[in-house]
This record gives structure tokens, C-alpha cells and sequence, in this order.
């Protein structure tokens, strides 16, 4: 899906990089074309600033956004998480990072949750990155506690395992 969204905008890097803003974020396009959070309306100059674009550029990108069927009806409901994963650190909370050979095998979450959940450790949040909409997709594990040593050897055995990092 990703890259049937971004092959819509092949000639124009400025709009690729404010859709890819836009799929980042969870930001959608409301029915007036402005880039919205929820409710919130968020400045075009603000988008554009973060893209590395002129503001125009992303009116022109709402624009194609709604005059396409397939574009209009996933960009009008994305919606974005609120993610612990940047607020670990201050809540005292721990974050496992995840990232795997190949994103597309089944069972990928089931497997570290379990291996987690085995342990008594509790679980604040999982984030998984889909691989339609990102070049290396991670699986963010948040915990209340720092995850054991032996748990942390016993994940890097997993086969699909291809890095792990603890935060």
C-alpha cells in the first residue's frame, strides 16, 4: 500500500515528502483539504516547514489527496496513537526495540509479548510498525519494569530476531 501511495506522487519529492509526513504522524486530511490531527487543524506552514517544502506544496498535496478516490479514503481516516515510547525515559518505564529479519513472518508480536508476559512483567504498550508504510519496520515493546537479562538473551535466540535494543 505504501508504495502504491508514494507511486501516485513519483514526480513531485516535495509532495512524497508531505505524505510521507502525513503516514508518519498519523495526520489526516479533512473534507476542506487541511491537515488535521482529530479536530485540530494544523498549519500548512507548519507541515511544510517539517517536510523541507513550501507551504504550497502541501496545499497542492491535500489537492491530489481529494481528487483521488483511493488516496481521499485513507488519508481521511488516519488517525494517530498517543505512543509511551518517547516518554519511557520519564515515566520510568522501559523500552524494548525490536527489529527482525522479515517483518512479513507471523507470530512476531505473539511470540515477544508472550515471552514477556511468561515473566510477570507487565506490559504498558506495543507498537508495531507496518511494513507497508515504513523501509524497516520495528516492534517497540513498553514495560513498568527493565527486562531480566536471561528474558534478553532468550529474545536474541529467536530466530526472526535481527537486533535488539533496550532503552
Amino acid at each position: 500500500m505504501f508504495d502504491e501511495i508514494m507511486a501516485k506522487f513519483a514526480d513531485s519529492p516535495g509532495q512524497r515528502a508531505v505524505v510521507r509526513l502525513l503516514l508518519e504522524r498519523g495526520f489526516s486530511v479533512n473534507e476542506e483539504g487541511r491537515v488535521v490531527s482529530g479536530g485540530i487543524e494544523i498549519p500548512d506552514t507548519g507541515i511544510a516547514r517539517e517536510a523541507g517544502v513550501d507551504r504550497r506544496v502541501v496545499d497542492a498535496t491535500t489537492d491530489a489527496i481529494l481528487a483521488d478516490p483511493d488516496l481521499e479514503r485513507v488519508f481521511r481516516n488516519i488517525s494517530a496513537i498517543p505512543s509511551l515510547r518517547d516518554l519511557a525515559p520519564v515515566l520510568g518505564l522501559s523500552v524494548l526495540t525490536v527489529q527482525v529479519a522479515d517483518e512479513t513472518q507471523p507470530g512476531i508480536v505473539a511470540t515477544v509479548t508472550t515471552a514477556i508476559a511468561e515473566r510477570d512483567i507487565s506490559i504498558r504498550q506495543t507498537i508495531s510498525e507496518d511494513p507497508e508504510f515504513t523501509d524497516e519496520p520495528k516492534l517497540y515493546v513498553i514495560t513498568d519494569e527493565p527486562l531480566p537479562g536471561t528474558l534478553v538473551t532468550d529474545l536474541q535466540q529467536l530466530p526472526f530476531v535481527r537486533k535488539l535494543e533496550l532503552e
